[in-house]
């Protein structure tokens, strides 16, 4: 459900400016503590979450996550799948967003992959990027 202010369209959880959502992600000091103060930061986090998962690691849940780690010694990464089973996870676990463009790049001889995921919020159609870098 959403609050309409003007053309703005307001998750009921953004409101309370004393709650916070969820946990943020990396987990470190300041992050345990804080957490995340609006659902567009929590989203993120849980899109974090999915793309470092490994299938099978969570417990209950053994079709979650994309598991991108795999990718670091891939002589060959499979884009069209790769982007398919993102969009497959955010569909399924994160329905907040939809998945607009997953761009892979990677350096074979310091054995990084560097991915750009872009993003639109389904409740308000504001986009977003993450960029990271595995290594």
């Amino acid at each position: 459900m959403a609050i309409i202010n003007g053309n703005r369209r307001i998750n009921p959880l953004d409101i309370n400016q004393n709650a916070t959502i969820g946990i943020a992600f990396p987990l470190n000091d300041v992050n345990m503590f804080k957490g995340t103060q609006t659902v567009k930061e929590q989203v993120k986090s849980n899109l974090i979450n999915l793309l470092l998962t490994e299938q099978g690691e969570r417990v209950n849940e053994p079709n979650f996550g994309v598991g991108l780690k795999k990718l670091l010694f891939e002589q060959n990464i499979n884009k069209e799948n790769l982007e398919e089973k993102i969009n497959f996870q955010i569909g399924f676990y994160i329905p907040e967003i939809s998945l607009l463009s997953v761009s892979v790049g990677s350096i074979d001889d310091e054995n990084k992959v560097y991915l750009t995921i872009s993003y639109r919020f389904n409740l308000d159609g504001t986009t977003d990027a993450l960029t990271t870098t595995f290594q």
